[in-house]
């Protein structure tokens, strides 16, 4: 009799890394000060990643390219190639250099979030953030991808029994989270709320972090549908984390004027109403969602610039470990010296609205091109993959003109 498993694989990878602080705070802030008016645009989010994840696991798993490789391979001027290049290189490079600061800190938080006494703040440095860096250090030494891979599946299936445990403890009110999922509404003042949701769900570096890994996983067109099933589950599942999260936020602190900025500040807050339990569930999965983050973010790293670099992309190369090693040492830095990072992570937002639509742009013209045969887009593909180009296209102009509008 064979043995049923999970359908989790690379695009496991995806969703530890989009299920990240800054998604789990952009959940939290979202239901706690919009109820779940906003839902939909969680919708949205996990639709548009699964089209655009679907075109990168084709890429690795039938044409035998990674994202970063193909964009590389796009241009036949020098000058041209060289600009493409800079631009996603420089945007990724800045970008997950700021990012796995708050991946690391958030990790971090969840762990302090167990403990009564403010150890950090006594020490003046923050001991946890040095050791989830060497757990995130360690595991990527070792080169073996499919342990890392296996080590992510259980943090995403922990992060996922914490979450989803806390919305059953504080259950909502169904027709009202049925309403936001499917009747779309803009509260006032929620259009920076949506472009987060979005933002931190749909993010470029998952392009080039899947079609590396399901290259890696599968070695054939025949197992496309097994890339499939992996897609159409994981993503989803983290779709579910995310609902999980703005449901409790919202069921709790709604309507209540209550200040709920963080994962954390909801950790702790959750306490007194619903007991020790749920702030311990809490506490889990924002630790989890850290420091799976922490691991994913060099990772893509890695293989975007060695891929449009044209550098050694297997992992225990010396090339390739070095971009992550930089990487994870700039967010262990960020984290462990209590710094914050606001400024910083700022910019990478606005390098990330600037980049999604180019690679997503870029991943269109790919999945049109001869090399895949059969397997190129087809028509209803395009206008899918049209449709989220103009969306992100819309938010980045968004994003870019509040954050202007700051500066």
């Amino acid at each position: 009799m064979a043995k049923s498993k999970l359908p989790l694989g690379p695009a496991t990878l995806v969703t530890a890394a989009f299920i990240g602080p800054g998604t789990v705070t952009a959940a939290t802030k979202a239901g706690a000060n919009f109820g779940f008016a906003l839902l939909w645009a969680l919708l949205f989010s996990i639709i548009a990643t699964m089209i655009l994840q679907e075109m990168t696991a084709r890429l690795g798993v039938v044409g035998r390219k990674e994202l970063g490789q193909s964009i590389r391979e796009q241009f036949s001027s020098p000058i041209l190639k060289g600009l493409a290049s800079l631009l996603v290189i420089s945007a990724i490079l800045i970008g997950n250099a700021a990012y796995e600061g708050g991946n690391i800190a958030g990790a971090s938080l969840g762990i302090q979030s167990f403990f009564t006494n403010n150890y950090v703040q006594s020490l003046g440095f923050d001991p946890f953030a040095l050791s989830i860096g060497l757990i995130a250090f360690f595991l990527l030494w070792t080169g073996n991808y499919k342990l890392i891979e296996k080590f992510i599946i259980a943090l995403v299936l922990l992060m996922s029994i914490a979450f989803l445990a806390s919305f059953i403890m504080v259950p909502p009110d169904f027709s009202s989270l049925f309403k936001g999922l499917f009747v779309p509404s803009l509260p006032n003042g929620a259009t920076l709320t949506v472009i987060a949701l979005i933002g931190t769900t749909v993010v470029p570096y998952n392009l080039f972090l899947h079609s590396a890994s399901a290259k890696k996983h599968w070695a054939s067109a025949e197992k496309l549908p097994e890339a499939r099933k992996d897609i159409y589950f994981s993503i989803p599942l983290g779709g579910l984390i995310s609902i999980a999260i703005v449901s409790t936020a919202a069921t709790a602190f709604f309507g209540k004027q209550l200040e709920i900025n963080s994962a954390q500040d909801l950790a702790l807050s959750i306490e007194p109403l619903f007991g020790g339990s749920a702030k311990y569930l809490m506490a889990t999965g924002l630790f989890a969602a850290g420091i799976s983050s922490a691991i994913t973010a060099p990772l893509a790293t890695a293989y975007a610039l060695s891929g449009l670099l044209n550098l050694n992309t297997d992992m225990k190369s010396a090339s390739f470990k070095g971009i992550w090693i930089l990487i994870l040492f700039a967010g262990v830095i960020v984290a462990s010296s209590g710094m914050k990072p606001v400024k910083i992570i700022w910019f990478a937002q606005v390098a990330n609205g600037i980049l999604l639509p180019i690679i997503a742009i870029f991943l269109l013209w790919t999945m049109n091109q001869k090399f895949l045969g059969k397997y190129k887009n087809s028509f209803i593909q395009n206008v899918l993959g049209l449709v989220v180009i103009a969306v992100t296209l819309m938010l980045s102009a968004r994003s870019l003109m509040s954050a202007f509008g700051v500066l």
